[in-house]
Parts: C-alpha cells; structure tokens; sequence
C-alpha cells in the first residue's frame, strides 16, 4: 500500500488529492468542438441606421416626454382616464405581469440553488426485521421502534459556474418578460389613443354629414319647386331624390363604425361600455415629421420588444454555458448530524449522536450522448433567438420607414386638400354674392356648398391620418421607453 508509511489523516488527505487530480484530468477530456450557434446578430449600420441621425430632434408633434405619459402631451383628461383604466385592467397586460411574476420566482429560486442548504428530519417507524437478513438474533425476526433525528447541510460548489451560468439564463429571462410587459402596456395604450382618434374622426365627419343631409334636402325642394315652374324636369328630380338615400346611408355607415369602435376601446379598457361624450380629433401637422432625415441607430435600443429579444439572447447563451458545465464534475459538500437509536425511548440517550462530512463528487463519463445532444439544442435555442431579434429589428426599421414615408405623403396631400378646400371655399362665397345680388340661382349655391363639404370631410380624414401616423410613429420609436433593472 503506497500510503502505509503515512498516518491516517495524511493518507486521508493524499487519497482526496488523487481524487481531485484523477477529476481535473477527466475534466479536460469534456469535448463539444463543432457545437457552435451558426446566426449573426445584424447591426444598425447594415439596415442603413445612421449614428448622428436624431428623430426626435425634428419632431415636435411627437410628444415623448421623459417623466410623463406620452398620450397627456394631447391634453385630453378624458383621453388620459381611458388609457389610464385600459392600463389597470386589461387582461391582456395582467397576463404579462403573471409572465413577469413566473419568471421572477423562477430566478429567485435558481439563485437559491447555488447557495448552501440546511434540511432537518424527523423519522419514527416501527420496523419486524427479518430473520433471514442481515441483522443477526435478537435483531433478526423481531419487531423494534427506530428513531432519526437529522439535520442535514449542503453546498453544491459552483467550481464550473453551473449555477451562474442559470442564474445568468433566469435574469435574462426575467428582464425579457419585464420588456414584454412593457412593449404590451405600450402597445395597449397606443390602440386605445388610436381607437379613440378614429372615433373623433367619425364623430366629426357625422356632423358634416349631417350638414350635408340638411342640404341635400334643401337642394330637393328646390328642385322640386322647379320642376312645378317648369323650369326642370323630372331627370334633375330623380337626380335630387336619389342623393338623400345615398347620404344618410353614409350615415349609418358611420353610426356602425362608431358603434364598433365604441366596443373596441371597451374590451381594451376593460369596461362594459366607456362613458365617452365627444372624442377630439387633434389637428396637428405631420410636416415635422415628414421632415425627419433618417431613422437613428439608438431605434434598437428605444423599443422594449427589441430590448426583450436582446436579453432572450442573453438567456440563451447562459443556457449553453449551463450546459457545457454539465461535463464538468458536479462538487457537492454534505454534513449531518444528529441522533439515532433502537427504541423510541433510546432517542435522548447519550451515546445516541451520530454525525458525518464529507464531499459528493460525480462527473459524467458516459452517456450515450445525451449531454452533447442538450448542448446543441441550446445551441439551436440561440440561433433561433438571434435570428427572431435580426427579425424583429428589420420589423421596426420598416415601421418606422412606412411612418416616415406615411408622413410625407400625407403632408403632401394635406397640401394639395388645403388648397382645393380653398378654392371650394372662395367659388361658395361668390356663388353666395351672385345669388345676393340677383345674379345667379341658389341651386347653384347648395351644389357648390356640396363641393366644400366634401374637402372638409376630406380634411377630416388628412388629420386623422396624420395623428395615427404620430401614435404609429411613437410606438415603432418606443414610446419613451427606458430599460429597467428587475
């Protein structure tokens, strides 16, 4: 024996040398060459992102305060309640802050499971030995109490950072689940302020036709009175009469549309049905930020879903370390103590303690490839990760490109609304004159009265646009998100 020279606590301590040696050894044969992820996260420079470039520098109607909520830079109190009610009770957003609560408990108890351990136990059995075991007469064929008292300490060693390497999978899965909660409370909110401003949209183009309607039936009885002069015929009251359907089919057209949007902004809200009096439409001009050069850089960093991605990514790459510990030795440090003995009566005897230490070691050594086959699983976890961040990234890239390219064509057509409304306008008001002054017929003035009410519908429709533009524009921006640390 090449330790019989020594005393026992040196061949003890020898023995444990070995040992540690003989793992270290076998540590280094662990071997998962060629298991590599295969995707590349693109960069900004590639998308044609531009490092100087400054969105928000150049868009004023875009209102993204830093401390406050995006949607009060509209001042609308009654706007602000219904994204305020839609944000405590939608269920969509409990769902995610439940996600968030999960995955919080998940990393707190991974945490747990790289930190020391104490259990304690309790056993009392009473126990007929066999006579033809191992327990010798009067143990043998005979019925005994036995009782454990234990207390039990543990420490996995984390010499191969196992548990860092999932403690490290768990916060990224917690800070993603944080940036999900968030990009859905943004996403929320900016349907309601959307939802909102189609039914101002509605509300004020009910109203112009309305007016229309009056009109319309002016128009008929004028015609009317026409046809009993005998100075038109019954084509032009045909005509006429035909005109009144078709408006106030516009108008329960409109009425439908209300009616839906009005259910809309209840289930995102969260109520039966909102107490809505008269939504204001806001006439802001898109031309700031039709003016905008190019998309910034930082986009990538602004939107909580990009931010989400980026810390799945994270998650996954703790996960491959995770499992790339797994051929590594598992170290584990075990100590009890506590009292034993024959006989319920016994438990508190002296001479009834027990106790022990010693560490637990294990190291895979074969395993039918199952440890290589979880490493490129998590491996394939990572690509897919890479690839769904490269995705989501080219997804915002092109929403805020069609917001861009979405404001410049309605500031162009804004232009060219204006102008017709202009000249719709001016020909009214001299149509009007002529008529005052005896020089022409009020027929005349009503069917150029028409033309007006048209370009303000249209108008109507241009300010629409461009204030969903602006909600669009703040979401695919972020909505002045800011991450945060769990």
């Amino acid at each position: 024996m090449p330790f019989d020279f020594l005393s026992p606590t040196k061949q003890r301590l020898g023995r444990w040398a070995l040992a540690v040696t003989a793992l270290a050894v076998l540590s280094a044969c662990a071997d998962f060459t060629g298991i590599v992820p295969s995707a590349k996260i693109w960069d900004g420079k590639s998308l044609g992102l531009r490092p100087s470039a400054s969105l928000t520098a150049n868009t004023q109607d875009i209102k993204i305060p830093s401390q406050s909520p995006w949607w009060d830079a509209y001042q609308d109190p009654q706007l602000s309640q219904l994204v305020e009610t839609a944000l405590r009770d939608n269920p969509s957003l409990r769902i995610a802050q439940a996600r968030l609560a999960r995955a919080q408990a998940f990393g707190d108890a991974t945490d747990s499971a790289g930190k020391p351990q104490l259990n304690a136990s309790l056993d009392m059995t009473r126990q007929r030995f066999s006579a033809n075991g191992i327990y010798p007469p009067p143990l043998g064929g005979n019925v005994y109490d036995i009782a454990n008292l234990q207390a039990t300490a543990s420490w996995d060693l984390d010499l191969f950072g196992k548990h860092r390497a999932a403690l490290d999978a768990a916060v990224g899965q917690t800070r993603a689940a944080l940036a999900d909660a968030q990009a859905a409370r943004l996403l929320i909110a900016s349907q309601v302020v959307r939802a909102y401003f189609s039914l101002g949209r509605l509300q004020a183009q009910n109203a112009s036709l309305q007016r229309s309607l009056a009109q319309r039936e002016q128009l008929l009885s004028l015609v009317q009175e026409r046809v009993k002069a005998g100075i038109d015929t019954q084509l032009e009251l045909s005509v006429s009469s035909a005109s009144i359907p078709e408006v106030r089919q516009l108008m329960e057209v409109n009425l439908e549309q209300q009616a839906l949007t009005r259910n809309a902004l209840a289930a995102l809200s969260g109520q039966a049905a909102p107490n809505i009096s008269s939504a204001k439409l806001p006439m802001a001009s898109s031309q700031t930020l039709a003016d905008t050069p190019a998309i910034p850089i930082d986009l990538l960093g602004r939107r909580a879903d990009i931010a989400a991605s980026q810390w799945r990514i994270n998650a996954a790459l703790g996960d491959i370390q995770n499992a790339k510990s797994q051929f590594y030795p598992n170290i584990n440090l075990v100590a009890f103590t506590g009292l034993n003995s024959l006989g319920f009566d016994r438990l508190m005897n002296t001479g009834s303690d027990q106790w022990g230490v010693g560490p637990a070691i294990r190291l895979p050594l074969f395993d039918a490839g199952r440890l290589k086959a979880q490493l490129r699983g998590k491996t394939a976890d990572l690509d897919a990760a890479i690839e769904s961040y490269n995705a989501l990234v080219l997804e915002a890239v092109r929403e805020v490109a069609d917001q861009i390219a979405s404001a410049k064509g309605i500031a162009l057509q804004t232009t060219q609304q204006q102008a017709a409304l202009s000249h719709a306008q001016t020909a009214y008001v001299i149509a009007q004159q002529r008529y005052q002054a005896g020089l022409g017929n009020y027929l005349t003035v009503l069917n150029l009265e028409t033309a007006v009410l048209t370009q303000q519908r249209q108008a109507i429709d241009l300010a629409a646009r461009a204030a969903d533009t602006q909600v669009q524009m703040i979401r695919a921006l972020g909505g002045g998100f800011t991450p945060e640390t769990p």
